[in-house]
């Protein structure tokens, strides 16, 4: 018996917790959704490798699990994508947040260093998929 075996079933709550959080980071700029599924699929392993294959097996998601364990990066979509929510959201807490300007300096120099994260990580070019082969 392994030290971790205790410890597996507080991963699937932990895992609940993480896809909610993906999940809503879809929908709200400003709330990254791959740290949340990447934790997700980390709870699931250990816990769960049902559930795991499941989410790999989704369409929103397993493209981004699958190109971040074989790459390390993603795709130029998803990118735009993140990029795009971090201007947004950085917007609206500027214009809408009546923020200090000290606030409003962090909230900038939070969101530059996101952008910049997210701009070095590798981009991943998407594998046309392959018939397989008649024997």
């Amino acid at each position: 018996m392994s030290l971790a075996q205790p410890l597996n079933p507080l991963y699937l709550p932990l895992a609940g917790l993480f896809f909610a959080l993906a999940v809503a980071g879809v929908a709200l700029p400003g709330l990254p959704t791959t740290p949340f599924v990447l934790l997700t699929s980390w709870c699931l392993v250990r816990s769960s490798p049902r559930l795991d294959a499941r989410l790999r097996s989704s369409k929103l998601f397993g493209p981004l699990l699958n190109d971040w364990e074989r790459e390390r990066g993603l795709r130029p979509g998803a990118k735009r994508l993140a990029l795009a929510g971090i201007v947004i959201g950085v917007s609206i807490s500027l214009l809408l947040g009546r923020l200090t300007w000290p606030l409003q300096l962090l909230v900038l120099a939070a969101a530059a260093y996101g952008a910049w994260f997210v701009w070095r990580l590798p981009t991943v070019v998407a594998r046309p998929q392959t018939e397989p082969s008649e024997s």
